[in-house]
């Protein structure tokens, strides 16, 4: 009887053993999900003065795309596209919702990226903004093993040391708070995420930490903001910069929220809270990659970092995000695999985060969902200068469309009006050459070989901002745009000419 025992107790030890190898040798995931957050961070070169060692560290050590774009400019579409694998025109997500609250049945179909992972063996943790919120509340007992979402302590502002605009406006708010960074979310999402490091595990990890800053309002630690000294350097702007561009295009312009700082002359004060801000969350990058790199589970990690979008600080006669220029669609994004060839390099082929699914789900070693959209990016973690055909294509409503090669940026609005810029000559897509007939054929060979031939209709059910003009709702954010540029213009509220 006690050989028995012992027999049993090493066959369990074996069973065991073999369970804990075969899931160390699937390597952890560890994505960094950050909010809002343009190319002002050191290893884009977007700004002079953007402080961003640590993110430039993993971006030194990955492979740095430097030439991403998000899949829409707005955090609902383009997280859902991301967690769910699908592009909106093929799902019909295009604008904002509480996807808890899609109660037609059209979410049925598809597979939230955290839940495949756990169907396959992983462990399951998501911190604070990975789906939009309120969306982290989906399937949340059935996808994550563990979710946490935090929120602010109390904070006192300290309002005269930056923007605090009245009549007040949460959005435009730029200013630091007395508090210690220990009452800020972005630092209680980071210091869970370290503790989740620092622990024990038998199963590879799927761990999403999702920093909100720096989405606004702009409030961080006055540390940060201590970092930056006027004058802030502007981003390059042409006052009559909208002219040659269609209406359609024009309505993404978010002037309505650039009036009161122009009135109140705040535009530097804004702009230096964006950089503290993005400079706390290099901060909180910091504290998860110091965790991991002290950890065991290091060699065996890969890091992805990305942005659901990026954003306008001036540029385009906008502030925010919503539409589909440059400022809007480019995203920081870097992978590192320490298994990959190419990491240490720049690759400036253009790429989306449509496929960041099953890029993660082929570096897994696993299968996808047969409707997953995208490809992965591996061969290109191998050799980041390999040549990719595909644009990366940016959605923002049903029928708004924009690609982007190396070389060019089309774009193509509801209407049938377009915008075309040549990005090696005209970095800031000032000049539109979609009316010029020596691009005739080359729209159309945009046209016809990349964008949808199939739009799935919109879901109607669950939606919670709806704030572009598109083939569903082509009129209310035009006739809008019209009605505020009539103030910016009445009130003179136009840069100087460049």
């Amino acid at each position: 009887m006690h050989k028995l025992k012992l027999l049993a107790s090493l066959l369990l030890t074996f069973i065991t053993f073999n369970s804990f190898a075969e899931g160390a040798e699937k390597p952890n995931i560890l994505m960094l999900c950050v909010d809002d957050m343009n190319d002002w961070v050191g290893f884009l070169d977007g700004h002079p003065q953007a402080l961003t060692p640590n993110m430039d560290k993993l971006a030194a050590n990955g492979v740095n795309f430097t030439n991403a774009h998000c899949t829409s400019p707005g955090c609902s579409p383009s997280r859902n596209a991301l967690m769910f694998g699908i592009e909106p025109h093929n799902s019909g997500l295009y604008p904002f919702y509480d996807i808890v609250e899609i109660t037609t049945g059209e979410l049925d179909r598809l597979t939230p990226m955290p839940l495949h992972f756990k169907n396959n063996g992983y462990e399951t943790v998501g911190i604070t903004k990975v789906y939009h919120n309120p969306d982290n509340a989906y399937m949340q007992d059935v996808q994550w093993d563990d979710y946490k979402s935090f929120g602010d302590s109390k904070l006192k502002l300290i309002k005269d040391y930056g923007y605090y605009p009245e009549p007040y406006q949460k959005r435009l708010v730029a200013c630091p708070a007395e508090n210690p960074k220990e009452d800020f979310r972005d630092f209680k999402t980071a210091k869970y995420a370290k503790k989740f490091l620092e622990k024990k595990h038998y199963k590879p990890f799927f761990l999403s930490v999702g920093f909100i800053l720096p989405h606004t309002p702009f409030i961080t630690p006055k540390e940060n903001y201590d970092r930056f000294n006027f004058p802030i350097q502007p981003p390059k702007i042409k006052a009559n910069d909208l002219t040659d561009i269609p209406i359609a295009g024009q309505s993404n312009a978010q002037l309505y929220v650039e009036i009161p700082m122009a009135r109140d002359n705040a535009w530097e004060k804004v702009r230096r809270g964006y950089l503290a801000s993005i400079n706390f969350t290099d901060d909180n990058v910091g504290m998860v990659m110091n965790a991991l790199e002290k950890s065991e589970y290091a060699d065996n990690t890969i890091v992805i970092l990305w942005s659901d979008h990026g954003f306008h600080l001036g540029e385009k006669r906008s502030f925010s995000k919503f539409s589909l220029w440059e400022e809007a669609t480019r995203t920081p994004f870097i992978i590192w695999d320490r298994r990959r060839k190419g990491n240490g390099q720049k690759c400036h082929e253009p790429v989306g985060l449509i496929n960041v699914y099953k890029t993660l789900c082929d570096l897994a070693g696993i299968g996808t969902p047969s409707y997953v959209d995208g490809i992965s990016l591996r061969p290109w973690l191998d050799n980041p200068s390999k040549e990719k055909i595909s644009p990366a294509m940016t959605t923002w409503g049903r029928g708004n469309y924009t690609l982007r090669t190396k070389k060019w940026r089309y774009t193509r609005y509801f209407d049938g009006t377009e915008e075309l810029y040549n990005k090696t000559q005209d970095s800031n897509e000032w000049t539109n050459l979609a009316d010029n007939p020596e691009y005739a054929s080359l729209k159309k060979e945009f046209a016809d070989k990349w964008l949808p031939k199939k739009e799935a209709p919109q879901i109607k059910t669950g939606i919670k901002l709806y704030n572009v003009a598109d083939a569903d709702r082509p009129e209310r954010v035009i006739q809008s745009y019209k009605k505020h540029y009539k103030t910016f213009q009445s009130e003179g509220l136009q840069p100087p000419l460049d």
